[in-house]
């Protein structure tokens, strides 16, 4: 604990050498200006309000886009040619840029659930693609195991595959809630749907606030940070179950 603290003030140092060096507020706010900024928005009624709409629609698409994934994992590990039929699909919400999704659904849907449907997109392949894999790890003595005693297929996933692709899946939402904030957020930053924590941030450049800029960044790290640990605190806790 006090080695991770030690690593944290070094880097706090760091940022505030670099701010002395250029010595201009605008290209670069030191700690003390960003904390000063925090300290002014944080009474603030808008501030509580965009962090709570960008949270709720960014963990929401989250949610929906590892359930989808899960669910579309698993029918394809059953069904090879659903996943055939997925493969296109998988291969382009890989493939194309965030920036894509966000001009078509501006166009189709407007932008104040944006920031929901981007992080559904980005979150989703991650999961299915990390759900299907863990499951073709699964140990195949153990199917027969389990075909041998006629065990179920809620006890086949309770006992043998949610073991088998809980490694995979750990992994998978420790990279997915994160891309699911930084999509999200830069979608909101493009659709600009207001009182959201990218309007904040796009606001704050238009007035060339750079400290208000780096408080509203340091919220978002912080946010995405803190939803990851409960997450996989949360999944460690039901897999132990």
């Amino acid at each position: 604990m006090k080695k991770k603290i030690l690593i944290i003030f070094l880097w706090i140092l760091i940022w505030q050498i670099l701010t002395l060096l250029i010595h201009n507020s605008i290209l670069m706010a030191g700690p003390i200006d960003t904390v000063k900024a925090l300290l002014n928005m944080a009474p603030m009624p808008l501030f509580r309000a965009s962090i709570a709409f960008s949270t709720l629609r960014i963990f929401g698409g989250f949610a929906a886009g590892s359930c989808i994934g899960m669910l579309l994992g698993w029918g394809a590990y059953r069904l090879p040619l659903l996943e055939q039929f997925l493969k296109p699909f998988i291969s382009v919400l890989k493939a194309v840029p965030v920036a894509s999704f966000v001009i078509m659904l501006l166009i189709w849907a407007g932008n104040r659930m944006l920031s929901f449907y981007i992080s559904l997109l980005v979150v989703l392949p991650i999961i299915y693609l990390m759900t299907l894999s863990g499951l073709r790890a699964t140990d195949p003595q153990l199917l027969e195991l389990a075909n041998v005693f006629r065990m179920g297929t809620l006890a086949r996933i309770r006992f043998i595959y949610l073991p088998s692709v809980f490694a995979n899946l750990y992994g998978a939402f420790q990279s997915a809630i994160g891309m699911a904030w930084k999509s999200g957020i830069a979608a909101e930053v493009i659709g600009q749907p207001l009182g959201s924590m990218g309007n904040g941030l796009y606001t704050a450049k238009i007035y060339l606030d750079t400290g208000e800029l780096f408080a509203w960044t340091i919220t978002i790290v912080l946010l995405s940070f803190f939803m990851e640990k409960l997450l996989l605190m949360g999944f460690r806790r039901l897999i132990r179950r």
